[in-house]
């Protein structure tokens, strides 16, 4: 993961833990990183899936930026908040924490943790085309619920805090009008 360079400890969030964090913060910052985007490129065969039918989830991948948030942990409950986080992220080794340059609203710079997708893994999706994502909307399912439940609430959780993601929305609004036609073949 190299090394964190001193000072308080920030952590940048782009999917779930934007609306569901799974540690105190003392600051909660907009922020953005550049170099990376939100996509969602990782088979979930547990949390939005299962093996049958696997679901997917957010991950950032090489180029473009993201918006998001910036958490910085607090310095007294440092390790228990690293500790939730490893459980919950990195189950299994999709990805690869890393210290990315995240922008805060203010202007300043910040060194964040993230969770970088691991491109050479079996769990990474890449971009799927679209009547995918749309059968896996209609069908994936996990432990923490549907794979369609987690974007939308992703995307609505950006849509409130007024930095929605244009690429999300227009996946979101084509896959919808996939399942729509789907259900209304069927009847």
């Amino acid at each position: 993961m190299g090394r964190h360079k001193g000072g308080p400890v920030w952590l940048f969030a782009y999917g779930s833990l934007i609306w569901r964090p799974e540690c105190s913060a003392v600051e909660r910052v907009r922020g953005r990183v550049h170099g990376y985007h939100r996509g969602l490129y990782l088979w979930s065969h547990e949390h939005r899936g299962t093996p049958e039918m696997p679901g997917l989830v957010f991950g950032l991948d090489r180029g473009g930026s993201c918006s998001g948030f910036a958490y910085r942990l607090p310095e007294d409950q440092l390790e228990a908040s690293l500790y939730a986080l490893w459980q919950r992220e990195m189950p299994f080794p999709s990805y690869r924490p890393h210290w990315l340059n995240c922008r805060l609203e203010d202007g300043s710079r910040v060194q964040a943790l993230g969770f970088v997708l691991e491109r050479h893994l079996p769990s990474y999706a890449g971009n799927l085309p679209d009547h995918v994502l749309s059968q896996v909307f209609e069908s994936a399912c996990g432990r923490y619920g549907t794979t369609r439940d987690y974007v939308e609430q992703t995307a609505s959780a950006l849509r409130s805090h007024a930095m929605p993601d244009r690429n999300l929305e227009a996946r979101l609004k084509r896959c919808q009008s996939s399942l729509d036609q789907a259900i209304a073949s069927r009847l």
